[in-house]
């Protein structure tokens, strides 16, 4: 099974649609991405001796499927059109409770390796990028300014659980696992920062997140929020085509119905009462950050840049 055939699905496509967005270094859409899992840095030898029901799965999300392919696109492409003076991102895997956090790690991004059970070679991935203080501050301020608590972090103070035990600082594997394919394992020539999504995963809240930091769109920086349209962890069949189930595959298509009619956002936020969507969503953590996504892109055209499976990538405010 696969999703809608319309939607962008080999190299050609989704090149063109990214060809086909619009020119606007002072108005930069706000990118909902998918950012893969930490099979996209999978090393040779745990491809090799991987069982037979892992196969479709990583040849869809791991190192040489259609996924870091498109990754390897995307982010030379946003770079060439809109020229970003800092990248502001949003992951499924920071959440904070009342007060948004925004990271102001300096001249060095720290790694937060927040997964387990990996090879060796998984702790030894390198991702050099660099933060930028003013940058941290200005949404900071936009935070405030929308009427939500908001402070930047110290170089080393942890990040909080989120939930799954890993407290240290740094930018997570949602951020630096796709981030090294779309930039380079060294990328300092535009700071990072991160932003956290709200840990109540209510749509509205999250939605408000962006459309908080809209402003910074039009000053010339990229906002962007990772996660996946279909991500469950208990049956690895979700995560590719070959052997989705109906409901995973009805929901992931209803993702791309969502974001297009007029009312988008009675849509989108409607989303959560599909039927598939706890089956495609055991916990809502993967998606919600779409909501931060649309947004801050709350104005304007979207549009499916990459329709692969489980991983669309969308961009809002065109």
């Amino acid at each position: 099974m696969s999703a809608a055939p319309s939607l962008p699905q080999t190299p050609a496509d989704w090149q063109r649609a990214l060809d086909a967005l619009p020119d606007t270094p002072h108005n930069i859409p706000a990118f909902f991405f998918g950012h893969g899992s930490p099979m996209l840095a999978w090393p040779e030898k745990r491809i090799a001796s991987a069982g037979d029901h892992m196969r479709p799965v990583i040849d869809h999300i791991g190192p040489k499927g259609p996924l870091a392919a498109f990754l390897r696109d995307f982010g030379p492409s946003l770079l060439a059109k809109y020229k970003p003076t800092a990248i502001v991102v949003f992951s499924a895997h920071w959440e904070t409770d009342s007060e948004r956090l925004v990271t102001d790690y300096g001249d060095e991004n720290p790694l937060l390796m927040d997964y387990y059970g990996f090879d060796h070679e998984m702790y030894q991935l390198k991702f050099s990028s660099r933060g930028d203080s003013a940058v941290s501050s200005r949404v900071v301020e936009l935070f405030k300014e929308a009427g939500l608590r908001a402070r930047v972090t110290t170089p080393d103070e942890p990040r909080g659980q989120d939930g799954r035990g890993f407290p240290g600082p740094g930018l997570d594997h949602g951020v630096f696992v796709p981030f090294r394919i779309m930039f380079g394992e060294s990328f300092r020539d535009v700071p990072i920062i991160q932003a956290s999504i709200d840990a109540s995963l209510s749509p509205q809240k999250n939605w408000d997140i962006g459309k908080a930091v809209t402003k910074l769109r039009q000053e010339g920086i990229l906002v962007i929020s990772g996660g996946l349209t279909v991500h469950n962890t208990r049956d690895f069949s979700s995560f590719t085509p070959a052997g989705a189930g109906p409901e995973y595959v009805s929901f992931n298509d209803a993702v791309s119905t969502a974001i297009s009619p007029t009312q988008r956002k009675a849509a989108m936020v409607e989303l959560p009462n599909h039927s598939g969507f706890r089956r495609a969503h055991p916990r809502e953590d993967h998606f919600v950050p779409i909501y931060v996504a649309a947004g801050a892109g709350e104005e304007g055209d979207v549009r499916v840049v990459s329709g692969l499976f489980g991983c669309q990538t969308v961009a809002f405010g065109l």
